[in-house]
């Protein structure tokens, strides 16, 4: 059995390339992406769901959970995405420097190194998790929290993902046992073409 993580779909703000505050949702296109992983996963054994509490991360995750009548998402503000503080809301193509990049800290915003320490204990704990279940956990977060955790893991077959970009609701899937293996990386084949993501929106958020 394995950790899927799983991106949220597609905002408005992600298409407008524009950093999104905690409450942004899904739009209209994200909520068809989300049905359509939520399809994919129905097949899979998942004992678990756990989610970023922030609204576009918990809409894809109840559409995960909608199969399974009696299985609820757990939200955890550990798996948010990185925190840009004053910079939220605004085009990320005007900022001052780039947010996705940046070693420092953002006006009001979280900085890369304590957004890697969140990162590390956040993932112990979806390993913790996942080692007292008998199927699939289902982690449901952000662009840049989902590359963070994959910088750690070995990659099975496949180099440089770690850094690359991930679409709305790509599965990424991770060995639940060490030395924790990449199986898949980026995978978005349950999107029909009129549902895969814009090339030129935003991959971290």
């Amino acid at each position: 059995m394995s950790i899927l993580l799983v991106r949220h779909g597609e905002t408005a703000l992600n298409a407008a390339r524009v950093l999104q505050p905690p409450d942004t949702p899904l739009s209209p296109r994200g909520l068809a992406q989300a049905q359509a992983v939520a399809l994919r996963l129905s097949r899979e054994p998942v004992a678990a769901i756990v989610s970023s509490d922030l609204l576009r991360a918990r809409q894809t995750a109840e559409a995960i959970a909608r199969p399974w009548p009696g299985l609820s998402v757990d939200t955890w503000d550990s798996l948010r995405e990185r925190d840009f503080g004053d910079w939220r809301g605004l085009p990320y193509d005007r900022l001052p420097a780039d947010p996705l990049r940046l070693e420092g800290a953002p006006p009001g915003g979280e900085s890369q190194a304590a957004f890697a320490a969140r990162c590390a204990q956040a993932w112990a704990a979806l390993l913790a998790l996942r080692s007292g279940l008998p199927g699939h956990l289902v982690v449901v977060s952000h662009g840049l929290s989902i590359r963070q955790w994959l910088r750690d893991v070995p990659p099975s077959g496949q180099a440089g993902v770690a850094g690359a970009r991930l679409g709305n609701t790509a599965v990424s899937v991770v060995d639940a046992h060490p030395p924790h293996l990449l199986r898949l990386f980026n995978c978005t084949q349950h999107l029909p073409p009129a549902l895969q993501e814009a090339a030129h929106s935003l991959s971290g958020g």
